[in-house]
């Protein structure tokens, strides 16, 4: 009878008369859920799982309902409402494949997702019995996942490993070791395998172990290492790689300053002081930036006093220099607000440096803060008094441009004026002459950035300030020893015959270059081109190219008839030069050296080949003709009749014999 009465009425369970655990009439109950749309069905759910808190069944029954409707947001409620009370496998693979559903279209991200997801899963219910199957389900899921080992291996294979640990040399081997460290180092920052953040930093420290056996000599592996053990909030383990890296690097000075701003950072200011303590040493091979940076520090860390009593003790170190002057004058004027103190350090250190261009432009540019012109002038005359020419080109430069921005015109073309004087005899920027350029108007009117022209103009200047000092040096250097009465016994330089000893001099060719000269445009015959055209197949490709520009043929041959060169003797017998006739303009036509006659006998070989053999030796045998410049100018005629009748001869660059001709 009770069964009838639950069938009749199924929801009696829920009335109060009735037992509200009635096991059957729940089952009904829930049978019936599934046949009801979600909006009618969630109170008859509601009402099951109230009473049974723990029926994984109804749990999954009801979940699945809002799966098949696709609300995520309503399917996740439920899942957080029973997942951690209801510890059975279905329940829990049902949580899975809504995960990959929800993330299998998401690519790396969503795969992560999962993976979470399995772990999550298996942390609670992996040592069921019946989790076997999800344990398979994991394992088959990993496998078909593409992993990155593909990528990583891409990175791998770049590192020689068999690399020995040795001291950067700039090769560009140990710079795509570098390089190829540095990918594989960004790549595991990179966390591609999605896992948690204590796994990824061990994986990462391993890589930089791993990376310090090869550049174990490079501070900057150690330096970005520990960095990144200090931004990950292991400051002991950053102070550790620091301490290993001065054992490797004992004398890494960019280390130690590393390793300090890293103390000082964290208020270790004890602990960074013992570092800077170990740049000072014993203070006497202290460098001067070492002084610098310690006052600096005893500035921030304990006071204007202990920075002052320091300075007073590194001035007396034979290392010191102007830079630490200037270094702690500016800080009393810009931190300590003294300019009075300030003042006094530089005037102290003008006795010290007072031939140093660099300190006397710190000084000057500090008195121009102080709106103090007088003293300024003054300044740059007592400095200019004292430097030698070569050395004051940068301070009248400085000094110039002073007056330029605060003096009236007539000091300003005053001191130009005498920057001119001063700097004529010393060849600093090309002051070569006195007279004033437009370059010097455009000096003086120009502000910052902005000048009196336009920047075509102002290039222009600028290749014309440059064209004529490049002028005056070449004319410089041209100019005889003997002067103008001597061009006839020495040209650009060449001394006279008589200063020649028996010692052949050759040109220094260390510094020679390869040279392509540019094609001039219109009609032009080459030497070479003739001479090239003479010589066998053989010869020709072994020389190379005639890309070298051609020589002034005219000026080597004024060179040569003036220069009386004497040869090398061997064994002390002289060598006699065949002293024959020197060859007519009819025998440089070429007509009678290759012409071969049609009635040529053949027991006139012999006698052709060594008459050949002569001729070849003409250039050796026979002294420089003295006529040289009217053969010379016979050829440029030729070659100008012959081109304008439509030929083209090419003569011999050696003798001036004509090769041959096409019409």
């Amino acid at each position: 009878m009770a069964s009838e009465t639950a069938e009749s009425n199924p929801v009696s369970v829920s009335d109060g008369n009735a037992d509200k655990y009635n096991v059957e009439a729940a089952e009904i109950i829930a049978n019936e859920a599934l046949r009801l749309p979600i909006s009618d069905a969630v109170p008859i759910y509601e009402q099951l799982l109230a009473t049974f808190p723990t029926s994984a069944k109804y749990w999954k029954q009801y979940v699945e309902a809002f799966m098949a409707t696709n609300n995520d947001e309503a399917t996740r409620q439920v899942f957080s409402r029973c997942l951690l009370n209801c510890l059975q496998v279905p329940l829990w693979r049902c949580y899975i494949r809504y995960i990959r559903k929800v993330n299998d279209k998401k690519g790396i991200e969503g795969q992560e997702e999962t993976k979470k997801a399995y772990e999550f899963m298996l942390s609670y219910v992996g040592a069921d019995i019946a989790s076997g199957p999800v344990w398979m389900e994991y394992i088959a899921y990993l496998k078909s996942v593409p992993g990155c080992l593909p990528e990583r291996k891409k990175y791998v294979d770049e590192i020689d490993w068999n690399m020995l640990a040795v001291p950067p040399s700039g090769s560009s081997k140990e710079e795509m070791q570098w390089t190829a460290w540095k990918r594989l180092l960004s790549f595991e920052k990179g966390n591609p395998q999605r896992i948690d953040n204590a796994s990824a930093n061990k994986r990462i420290a391993f890589a930089y172990e791993q990376c310090l056996m090869y550049l174990y000599h490079y501070p900057d592996i150690w330096y970005d290492y520990a960095m990144w053990h200090a931004q990950s909030g292991s400051r002991d383990s950053a102070i550790k790689v620091f301490q290993r890296a001065l054992k490797a690097l004992p004398d890494s000075e960019m280390l130690k300053y590393a390793y300090a701003e890293l103390e000082e950072s964290h208020g270790a200011a004890q602990a960074a002081k013992k570092v800077y303590e170990s740049l000072l040493g014993d203070g006497a091979n202290a460098t001067a930036l070492s002084h610098i940076q310690f006052i600096r520090f005893l500035r921030r860390t304990e006071g204007v006093e202990a920075a002052r009593k320091y300075f007073l003790d590194a001035r007396k170190s034979p290392n010191c220099t102007y830079h630490v002057y200037v270094a702690y004058a500016m800080m009393a004027f810009c931190l300590d607000k003294d300019a009075k103190l300030a003042h006094n350090i530089f005037e102290a250190g003008l006795k010290r440096f007072m031939h140093e261009p660099s300190y006397i432009l710190e000084y000057a540019d500090f008195l121009c803060r102080l709106n103090d012109d007088r003293n300024t002038r003054a300044l740059f005359e007592r400095a200019l008094s004292s430097l030698p020419p070569d050395e004051s080109v940068e301070v009248w430069k400085s000094f110039v441009q002073f007056e330029q921005m605060y003096g009236d015109l007539s000091s300003m073309l005053k001191v130009e004026q005498r920057r001119k004087e001063a700097l004529s005899q010393t060849g600093e920027n090309g002051e070569s002459t006195l007279e004033s350029s437009l370059q010097d108007v455009v000096s003086r009117y120009s502000f910052l950035d902005l000048r009196p022209c336009s920047s075509k103009d102002f290039d222009h200047l600028a290749r014309q300030e440059w064209l004529s000092r490049n002028v005056n040096k070449k004319v410089e250097s041209s100019v005889p020893a003997n002067g103008a009465g001597s061009a006839d016994q020495s040209i650009s330089g060449i001394p006279n015959n008589s200063n020649i000893s028996g010692k052949v001099l050759h040109p220094d060719v260390s510094r020679m270059g390869t040279h392509g000269p540019r094609q001039q445009p219109g009609p032009h015959v080459s030497v070479l081109s003739g001479v090239s055209s003479t010589l066998p197949n053989g010869t020709a490709a072994d020389s190379g190219g005639t890309t070298s520009p051609s020589p002034d043929v005219d000026f080597v041959l004024s060179i040569c008839l003036q220069s009386n060169i004497s040869t090398s003797r061997k064994s002390g017998t002289p060598q006699q030069l065949s002293a024959g006739p020197a060859p007519s303009t009819s025998d440089l036509s070429g007509s009678s050296k290759f012409k071969q006659t049609r009635d040529r006998q053949p027991g006139k070989r012999k006698d052709s080949e060594r008459q050949d053999d002569d001729d070849t030796s003409t250039v050796q045998s026979q002294p420089l003709p003295r006529d040289a410049f009217k053969i010379r100018q016979l050829q440029k005629s030729r070659a100008t009749s012959s081109r304008t009748g439509g030929s083209a001869s090419y003569g011999s660059g050696f003798s001036g014999d004509l090769s041959g001709s096409s019409g």
